[in-house]
């Protein structure tokens, strides 16, 4: 028996203007897509409940193509320093937080951006000796790409003078050699290494946090990546069929692998129980860092940094052969590349090694860009992992990083979607607000809310209909699941995103004040507005 959705506005995105008026679901798929009137007509020996939208408007179900799931309820755990707007707020925030400490604790705090700060300084160990130096603190840059740390925290990493740069990393030192607390990319495992662990209760904790906030912002399906950070992957891996158990908690996780728990997190997930809503989705490798702490890999030096030209985590040759090795694991790859020179070496790899057929590869952020790397692009299987909130986060400090020219060809949205590239959307979160407007808004606006210009680099815009085709039918083509997810239509899941407006009648800025009335995954309603 199955289920009659009706009473509202249903925007298939099959096409832009198609709109259909009723749908009806029998064992988690769609059966009928049409007016209420023709399906009670076919299957009136099947329906057995009627759910009236009561005028509201149903998507396809939202699915936030790349993030970081537990990061995610870190960030609603812990403190959350992403608002923060000056180095004296900062201080202050983490004073009051440090009044809260008990003897051993760790003071820690998430997404700091000294972008927002009228002088962009950087907090260094000087300055949060000033709030403690009776525990040791660990703040997260934004990007995650970087982190910060008091003497007490260099201290119990062994960090000091003479300690060199690990591979793949950089210990910022003042002008006399003496580290400043700013550690980059690689270098933040020093410190990140003798983090208290957590335990399985902490990692259950935080899951079920992500998990009711993604459902409260319309999420139906996540493609996360978290295996290697919280001590033991499997425990890791473990936490997630234990919270999803696919019956009274549905929500359709694709995990990505980082390479170097890779064999070891696949061996143990054929152990696991089958569970449709969790799969192994991609091995995921850095190639570089990030444009906010200069670690993003660019061909040329940064334009005010002629010094550096970015990070590379790791050597040419190591990084075709992480990929040479997930090929024999028959598994496609997902590779974080942010500067023109990691897109770049990113290519050499997957022409080297190419994708087993049937399968795509994706490369995640695809920042900065160019006419040659983008014909490259066409001829490979691959999807282009674009989080277009970073256009609000990063403009217009990121053009005082590459200067005007490079700008024309980064976070260049349109060019690829243009170019006919496979483009999903994610959030990055909790790099960026997991919230799905704030990412459609800044794809079509390419500003901030209630900015008032015609925004950064216009011609890159996309409309309404092509941003949310991001996070609903691209999402499904990175995992090539173009045929039963991403639409309202028949023979796909029944996920659905229910919001108390239509999108297309409203202005961008308007689009921020819509609420998620339901999130029904496998016709199963997992949140629902004003309820428990």
């Amino acid at each position: 028996m199955g289920t009659l959705w009706f009473g509202g506005k249903i925007r298939t995105l099959q096409h832009k203007k198609d709109i259909k008026e009723a749908v009806f679901v029998q064992d988690g798929i769609i059966k009928g897509v049409g007016e209420k009137s023709d399906l009670e007509n076919q299957f009136k020996n099947s329906i057995l409940e009627y759910k009236d939208l009561n005028d509201a408007v149903m998507y396809p179900g939202f699915v936030d193509s790349h993030l970081h799931m537990l990061g995610h309820g870190e960030k609603l755990l812990r403190l959350d320093l992403s608002h923060v707007e000056s180095i004296d707020q900062l201080k202050a925030v983490l004073k009051k937080a440090s009044t809260n400490l008990s003897q051993n604790d760790w003071l820690i705090g998430e997404g700091f951006n000294e972008n927002l700060y009228p002088d962009q300084r950087i907090p260094d160990r000087l300055l949060l000796d000033e709030v403690t130096t009776e525990h040791p603190i660990v703040l997260t840059r934004v990007c995650r790409h970087a982190l910060v740390t008091n003497s007490f925290g260099l201290q119990l990493a062994n960090v000091d003078a003479e300690t060199l740069n690990p591979s793949g990393g950089v210990i910022v030192k003042d002008s006399f050699g003496v580290p400043t607390g700013y550690l980059l990319d690689q270098a933040q495992e020093l410190v990140k290494g003798i983090l208290p662990k957590h335990d399985y209760s902490y990692l259950m904790r935080a899951l079920k946090t992500s998990l009711h906030d993604l459902w409260r912002h319309g999420f139906v399906g996540g493609h996360t990546e978290d295996l290697n950070y919280y001590g033991d992957p499997v425990s890791t891996l473990q936490t997630f069929y234990d919270v999803i158990d696919g019956e009274k908690v549905k929500f359709r996780a694709d995990l990505l692998i980082h390479h170097e728990v890779a064999p070891e997190i696949i061996v143990e997930n054929n152990k696991c129980k089958n569970n449709p809503f969790i799969n192994l989705n991609s091995i995921k490798i850095f190639a570089d860092g990030a444009l906010g702490g200069r670690t993003a890999l660019l061909k040329e030096p940064y334009w005010d940094d002629p010094s550096t030209n970015g990070v590379a985590i790791h050597s040419y040759e190591t990084l075709l052969k992480i990929v040479e090795n997930a090929r024999k694991l028959n598994m496609p790859v997902a590779i974080h590349v942010i500067g023109d020179l990691a897109l770049e070496y990113a290519l050499d790899a997957l022409e080297k090694f190419p994708v087993q057929s049937g399968k795509r590869d994706r490369l995640i952020h695809l920042q900065v860009t160019s006419v040659e790397l983008i014909k490259r692009l066409k001829r490979l299987p691959v999807v282009l992992d674009i989080q277009p909130r970073f256009v609000a986060s990063d403009f217009p400090w990121v053009e005082e990083r590459l200067g005007k020219e490079r700008t024309k060809h980064s976070f260049a949205w349109k060019t690829l979607t243009d170019a006919g590239l496979i483009c999903a959307g994610g959030s990055d979160a909790p790099i960026e607000p997991i919230d799905p407007m704030l990412g459609l808004h800044a794809a079509v606006t390419r500003r901030k809310p209630k900015e008032n210009h015609e925004g950064y680099n216009p011609s890159e815009k996309l409309s309404l209909f092509q941003a949310l085709r991001l996070f609903t039918e691209g999402s499904a083509m990175a995992i090539c699941k173009e045929r039963e997810r991403g639409l309202i239509k028949e023979g796909y899941c029944a996920d659905f995103t229910i919001l108390d407006k239509d999108l297309f009648e409203l202005s961008p800025d308007e689009w921020l004040n819509v609420n998620v009335v339901m999130t029904v995954v496998d016709n199963t309603v997992m949140f629902k507005r004003n309820s428990k």
